[in-house]
């Protein structure tokens, strides 16, 4: 709701974002609860959902579908179909938690979040955080790595 009254009074997608707290607020979601989100991935998110955070994040989907497993073709099937597979669904909320855990790390500033998540870190194997998100157990990493240098821990 609170995502919604900021876009429509033109605040910026940073304010937004640091505002959001509730999953796959990133992704234009309304903030629901934790059985109705399970419901929805389960569903298939819509295809909608994939452009939110495209625009939110400024990084462009052709960017983002390899990380969620969307080849080329298939993501025209989705765009016209207008959702997405549960699994795709899945590694989209994924990515999308990591995006605004690193606006959260970053006070907000979606552009500076979005610079530490393309840039190579030695802790992630040289990989950026945003690829090593393409997995369940690269983004708990990643997770852990926000989570340290939130509290001052610099690995």
């Amino acid at each position: 709701m609170e995502r919604r009254f900021a876009h429509k009074q033109g605040l910026s997608a940073s304010v937004r974002s640091h505002n959001a707290s509730a999953a796959g607020s990133s992704l234009g979601l309304a903030a629901t609860s934790t059985p109705h989100l399970i419901r929805e991935l389960r569903r298939g998110l819509p295809f909608r959902a994939l452009e939110f955070l495209s625009t939110e994040s400024g990084i462009p989907i052709s960017e983002i579908a390899p990380l969620v497993g969307i080849p080329p073709r298939t993501m025209a099937r989705r765009k016209v179909s207008g959702r997405l597979a549960p699994a795709e669904s899945e590694r989209l909320l994924r990515i999308s938690r990591i995006f605004e855990l690193a606006v959260g790390l970053f006070n907000g500033s979606v552009a500076d979040a979005v610079a530490w998540l393309r840039t190579p870190r030695r802790v992630l194997a040289g990989s950026t955080p945003l690829a090593y998100s393409a997995t369940e157990l690269g983004a708990r990493e990643v997770e852990t790595l926000i989570g340290q240098l939130e509290h001052g821990v610099f690995p």
